[in-house]
């Protein structure tokens, strides 16, 4: 059943999910900088932590299988970037194509159940075919001849941008092309898109805003910060942990949207999002905190 139609928009559910690119398991103790993902419906809310991308990948996809088999619209949500800036996609792989990127990355990177993974070595590697960037950040000590510790980049010598159109809309967005310290959501993006890239290959899963029909299992990229007000206003009054709070707050006020809503947010909303991505709810903050 596509989504696009005003009375077929609304999702029975929402699950968002905050990534991470530790390279090791997460704590025992629910702690921050981890996977935390919250699933909610207009009856309530689920908020899970998980210590690894493994274990998230298996909760997603076994919420997929359930959704699918009992005929719910899902929309998931993940927190970081599903595409690069115009022009990335086909100097790597020849193709003006989001899912290429997705396809190459996910040959390349290797993450084990333990989180144990090589994103340092595959940003160099794309780095080398360069000359100049576009990743920069890494452990100190760590060898990557090809990979800057910090942002040294020359963008101008690039056959693309440093930002997306979509992270030129949101300035506190951090650029997609930074590995390392706070903020680092090149690294989540590197250690996602394999995920995203076997998501999308499920019978029956679909992804804004690549796709252009929309199918009852949606895949989006999210900004759980476009409710930071409402985000600290939560933590003042009850505390917590960030990551747990956003997911929820988030989850909470999309699955509240209404049909026609759901119809804007889902309209096309740049000429470049099919190649670049775009942020869902992006410009409807004032409408998402309506809902909380």
């Amino acid at each position: 059943m596509p989504v696009g139609a005003a009375d077929k928009a609304l999702f029975d559910c929402v699950i968002i999910v905050d990534w991470s690119a530790a390279s090791a398991p997460s704590p025992a103790k629910p702690s921050a900088d981890a996977i935390w993902t919250c699933c909610a419906d207009p009856m309530g809310e689920q908020t899970l932590y998980h210590r690894t991308r493994a274990q998230a990948e298996a909760y997603l996809r076994g919420q997929i299988m359930a959704a699918q088999a009992r005929g719910a619209r899902l929309l998931i949500g993940c927190d970081f970037p599903f595409a690069y800036p115009r022009g990335f996609a086909h100097a790597l792989t020849g193709q003006a194509s989001a899912r290429a990127v997705w396809r190459y990355v996910q040959g390349r990177i290797t993450d084990s159940d333990s989180n144990a993974n090589n994103r340092f070595d595959v940003a160099n590697h794309i780095n080398a075919r360069f000359g100049n960037g576009p990743f920069w950040g890494r452990p100190a000590g760590r060898d990557a001849p090809h990979l800057p510790a910090r942002k040294t980049v020359d963008y101008t010598a690039l056959p693309f941008a440093e930002r997306r159109s979509i992270d030129r809309a949101i300035p506190s967005a951090q650029p997609v092309w930074k590995l390392y310290t706070t903020g680092s959501v090149g690294s989540q993006a590197l250690m996602g898109l394999p995920m995203i890239a076997r998501l999308a290959g499920m019978n029956g899963v679909s992804v804004w805003p690549f796709d252009e029909s929309l199918t009852d299992v949606v895949l989006a990229e999210v900004y759980p910060s476009i409710l930071a007000k409402a985000v600290a206003r939560q933590l003042t009054q009850t505390g917590g942990i960030k990551d747990a709070v956003q997911v929820q707050l988030l989850a909470r006020a999309m699955v509240h949207q209404p049909p026609d809503v759901w119809a804007q947010m889902t309209a096309l909303p740049h000429p470049d999002c099919r190649e670049e991505g775009w942020i869902l709810g992006a410009g409807f903050g004032h409408l998402l905190e309506a809902a909380l």
